[in-house]
């Protein structure tokens, strides 16, 4: 039999969980927020983990509890940036297929300017552009983020997930997605304002698409 004792102690356990969860985001912001601060005031190699440490006032190892790698306290959206091509696939609306989702995805990313997508602002694309290391990075990320697409390719069609036609298709949509993003870097770099960018990319991605809609348009259908 549960007591009113025992009910205000799991209550009270149930807030201090709460509490210490609300407390480690805003602590992994923090740390986040003043990174990226440092990295676009002095660049993201000249800049140590001990000053981001100083910076959020927390210890050299609380920085790495929540961020094991330097990169990742830069790059910090790369599980949303990963896993989103394999999302979009998986929400699809019945009979719309892997192809028209991943279009529909994209154009609506560029219409909000997300920071996925690549709308990061000028100082943070320059930084990106200026660091060997974060550059390293971010193709690793679009690597990852075409592996985790062919998975739910093949989950998609019943496929195995070493099938070669997941596979290339993956490689075929993440490519179109790796060219589309470098050019809205481009972009930036260029000067052009976020409302330019977008009126640019929703031509220019609309044609990179219609390039393999003829072998992908019904392709992974729901």
């Amino acid at each position: 039999m549960r007591t009113e004792s025992s009910t205000t102690t799991e209550s009270a356990s149930t807030a201090a969980t709460g509490l210490r969860e609300t407390k480690k985001r805003e602590t992994r912001q923090l740390i986040s927020d003043r990174a990226t601060e440092l990295f676009l005031a002095q660049g993201f190699e000249r800049t140590t983990i001990a000053e981001i440490a100083d910076a959020a006032r927390v210890a050299k190892k609380t920085v790495t509890n929540y961020f094991p790698r330097k990169e990742d306290l830069a790059l910090d959206h790369q599980d949303e940036f990963v896993a989103g091509l394999a999302r979009a696939v998986a929400s699809r609306e019945p009979g719309e297929s892997a192809f028209s989702a991943l279009r529909h995805a994209f154009l609506s990313a560029v219409a909000t300017q997300n920071p996925v997508a690549g709308f990061a602002g000028p100082e943070f694309t320059r930084m990106i552009a200026e660091s060997p290391a974060l550059s390293t990075c971010l193709r690793g990320l679009h690597d990852q983020r075409e592996d985790a697409l062919a998975i739910a390719l093949a989950e998609a069609t019943d496929a195995s997930p070493d099938d070669v036609c997941p596979r290339t298709a993956a490689s075929l949509l993440g490519g179109v997605h790796r060219v589309l993003f470098r050019r809205i870097q481009d972009l930036t770099l260029a000067g052009r304002s976020g409302q330019e960018i977008a009126t640019v990319l929703e031509a220019e991605a609309t044609e990179a698409f219609d390039l393999l809609e003829p072998a992908l348009a019904g392709y992974a259908r729901a």
